[in-house]
C-alpha cells in the first residue's frame, strides 16, 4: 500500500540514534546544554497535556516528578530540534485515589494527575492514540514497549540472575553469565479476508457488544506470514484461504505485538468457529460496514480507530487497500 505508513504509530521517521545508545560521555554533553527531555509512563500510561490530551509532556531529566522512576531514563531518539528524548517510568509513584473500577477495563477512562505536574495527568495510550501526532505516538509506543520490557525482563532467562539494563534502555545483560538480553517483539498476522463484496470479521469472549475486527494470530516459529494468516483462518473460522499479500504493518505495545497486515482471498464461505479461539465470525458487506462507520448499523460497531483493523476495513471501503 502506498500509504501504509500512514497507519497509527508509524511514519514519523523519528532518529532512533542507536549510535548513541550507551555512550555517557555524549548524552552527559547533551544534558549539560538543555538538549534532553523526558517524556513520563506511570503503569503503561503516558503523560499528555490535560483537557484535550493529544501532546505528550516533555520534562527535564531534572524534574522533581522523577523521582519516582523506576528504571533509568531510556533513550528513544533525538527530534528534529536536536532534542534527545528519553522515556522515564515513575510506575513507583501511588497516586492518592485512582479510579479503581476504570484501571484494566477494556477502555481505562481514568486519568491519574501527579501533584508535581500542573494540567498534566496520564491517560491510557489506547484511549488518546489518534489524538496525538505522528511523531508523539511512535514516542509513546516506543517508550510503553521498552518500559514494559524493562519491568518484565528483569532476570536473566539463562540463568536466572538478576540482568542489568545498558545501552540507553536497549538491552539487559546478565552479570552471571554474560547473556544478553535484547527488547522482545511479537510478530501478529491480522487478516482482511475477502470473498467478492464481503469481508470476515469476528469477535473474541468479552468484546463489548457489537465489536467486530478482523481475525488475527500469533505467527509461529518456523512459519511465514502467509502460512500464519492461512492458519489462523482455518483454525478459528473454517475459512480456507487461497492468494495472500502483505499490505502494512503496526507497532502495536499491548505490550509488545508487531501486526502484519495482510489481505487474504477466501476459497469457502461457510463459517465454522472454533469456540475456544472467537465467539463468533460473520461475513459482512461493504454496505453493512459502511453503515457502521456512521452509526447506522444497530448490530455492529466500527472497529476502533486507531488500530490496524480499522486502518484495513476503511482502506477497503474506499477501495485504497492497492
Amino acid at each position: 500500500m502506498d500509504h501504509a505508513e500512514t497507519v497509527t504509530f508509524g511514519g514519523s521517521g523519528l532518529d532512533r540514534v542507536a549510535e548513541l545508545r550507551g555512550d555517557a560521555q555524549a548524552i552527559d554533553y547533551a544534558r549539560s546544554q538543555g538538549l534532553t527531555r523526558t517524556i513520563v509512563l506511570w503503569r503503561g500510561k503516558p503523560l499528555v497535556r490535560a483537557g484535550e490530551l493529544d501532546r505528550l509532556v516533555r520534562l527535564p531529566l531534572e524534574h522533581p516528578a522523577l523521582a519516582d522512576a523506576t528504571l533509568p531514563p531510556i533513550l528513544l531518539g533525538r527530534e528534529e530540534s536536536g532534542i534527545l528524548v528519553f522515556a522515564t517510568d515513575i510506575s513507583g509513584w501511588e497516586p492518592a485515589g485512582p479510579e479503581a473500577e476504570s484501571l484494566g477495563a477494556f477502555v481505562d477512562q481514568s486519568e491519574q494527575r501527579h501533584p508535581d505536574l500542573e494540567d498534566a495527568v496520564f491517560a491510557e495510550l489506547r484511549r488518546i492514540m489518534t489524538r496525538l501526532t505522528p511523531r508523539d505516538a511512535e514516542l509513546a509506543a516506543t517508550a510503553k514497549a521498552l518500559a514494559g520490557w524493562q519491568e518484565s525482563h528483569r532476570f536473566c532467562a539463562r540463568c536466572g540472575a538478576e540482568s542489568e539494563m545498558i545501552l540507553s534502555g536497549w538491552q539487559r545483560s546478565c552479570p552471571a553469565c554474560n547473556a544478553q538480553h535484547f527488547p522482545r517483539t511479537d510478530p501478529v498476522v491480522i487478516m482482511l479476508i475477502t470473498h467478492g463484496n464481503r469481508t470476515l470479521l469476528g469477535r473474541s469472549h468479552g468484546w463489548p457488544e457489537g465489536m467486530y475486527s478482523c481475525l488475527a494470530g500469533f505467527i509461529e516459529p518456523g512459519e511465514t506470514l502467509e502460512a500464519a494468516v492461512r492458519r489462523e483462518v482455518w483454525e478459528e473460522a473454517g475459512i480456507r484461504v487461497g492468494r495472500v499479500r502483505y499490505l502494512a504493518s503496526q507497532p502495536w505495545a499491548f505490550p509488545s505485538s508487531l501486526m502484519l497486515g495482510a489481505q487474504g482471498e477466501a476459497l469457502n464461505t461457510e463459517i465454522v468457529i472454533d469456540p475456544s479461539e472467537i465467539e463468533e465470525a460473520i461475513w459482512v458487506t461493504r454496505e453493512e460496514l459502511l453503515q457502521a462507520w456512521t452509526g447506522d448499523n444497530p448490530r455492529l460497531l466500527p472497529a476502533r480507530k486507531g488500530a490496524i483493523a480499522h486502518f484495513l476495513l476503511h482502506n477497503w471501503l474506499a477501495d485504497k487497500v492497492d
